[in-house]
């Protein structure tokens, strides 16, 4: 076979590639730096798969399945959806499980979704994350084609990847390992949540590839053991506990509203982190045949402990840091913050009010 898989160098990606390595088949891989290959049958090409004119010129070939990590803009997608379509057998476009409304029952792939049920009219005018997987889900279904697979993957964990409700690692267990106090919501730690390790994911993508009966169907890879934010805590902190020899520092907040005000991600937030999310993997086990999911429990410990032997943390925003540490009444060392310009906005958004911050952002986006 003959694979394209853009954006394949995240997560998920990466997870997908290295099982691809292990067949005989042909895979190309984007990426936006330059990579050298690990294995024989896996090339790399540099380029950004968000630029029409590479697009069409990866698209020239014709390939048996093309993965799409990407992530669009509902007008971007509309205008390549052919293009995809027409190059490829197989078309498996990665959408997202945050589409699906709250639901009392365990979610199976025909449970509504939330642009199809939600009416808040605000809401509904963006192209947050969710309504625009959802939207060019739809668009797939009204190409009059069937060559086409939907993903739709939850929150997923890894070596470098451990959420804990709103919060990537960079945000919340940075914080832990420097000691400053993670502010928790109640109104999220109380929820349930599924949380399945990204390798099973992958492996499962691996299985719907030249799946016939994959094709026009849209599929969650998930577990189906739902765990309380508070228990994921709870598996998180023994690690910590047992490693690190002390506590991660929590404060519990009755609202989520402080958190997602700084974040920016409202509708996250209350169109999901607010939701009880519990599966029903049903479909998606018919479809592959045997499959088992590594135990979230087993799997989020054994992946913290491989994480605190060597941690590296991408960029967290200052400004977070900043609120943060204001709601705490703690500081970020300076010396974590680099560059002086960096420095200089942490110090404004964590010792001025934020009234004034605001302001003074508003003039400065004016000049």
């Amino acid at each position: 076979m003959k694979i394209l898989v853009l954006g394949g160098t995240g997560a998920m990606g990466v997870d997908l590639v290295r099982i691809l390595a292990q067949h005989s088949w042909d895979v190309t891989v984007t990426s936006r730096t330059e990579r050298k290959s690990e294995f024989r049958n896996i090339r790399y090409i540099q380029g950004n798969a968000h630029d029409c004119g590479f697009l069409k010129m990866l698209l020239k070939d014709k390939y048996d399945a093309i993965v799409d990590f990407m992530v669009y803009q509902t007008d971007e997608f509309k205008l390549r959806r052919d293009l995809f379509l027409d190059a490829t057998g197989q078309y498996l476009f990665l959408s997202s499980s945050r589409v699906y409304a709250d639901s009392v029952r365990p979610i199976t792939e025909d449970s509504p979704r939330l642009l199809d049920v939600i009416d808040e009219e605000a809401y509904l005018r963006t192209d947050e994350y969710a309504l625009a997987k959802a939207r060019q889900e739809n668009l797939l279904r009204k190409s009059g084609r069937t060559n086409w697979t939907i993903i739709r993957p939850y929150i997923t964990y890894s070596n470098q990847r451990l959420q804990l409700g709103v919060y990537e690692k960079e945000l919340w267990l940075y914080r832990a390992l420097h000691g400053r106090t993670v502010l928790f919501p109640k109104s999220i730690a109380e929820k349930y949540t599924t949380m399945t390790l990204g390798e099973d994911v992958a492996q499962g993508i691996s299985g719907l590839i030249g799946n016939e009966r994959a094709l026009g169907q849209a599929f969650h890879i998930t577990t189906d053991q739902a765990i309380q934010w508070n228990n994921v805590l709870a598996i998180y902190q023994r690690v910590f506990r047992d490693v690190m020899d002390r506590d991660i520092k929590i404060q519990y907040t009755d609202d989520a509203k402080p958190i997602y005000e700084v974040m920016g991600n409202k509708y996250q937030v209350i169109y999901d982190r607010y939701f009880n999310r519990r599966f029903d993997n049903a479909k998606f086990l018919q479809t592959v045949g045997n499959y088992e999911f590594t135990e979230p429990e087993a799997g989020m410990e054994n992946c913290l402990r491989e994480f605190l032997k060597r941690p590296e943390f991408g960029a967290a925003p200052y400004s977070f840091s900043a609120q943060m540490d204001k709601l705490t009444k703690e500081r970020t060392g300076l010396s974590e913050i680099s560059g002086f310009k960096q420095k200089g906005k942490y110090l404004i958004e964590r010792y001025f009010p934020n009234k004034f911050v605001s302001c003074l952002k508003m003039v400065l986006k004016r000049k």
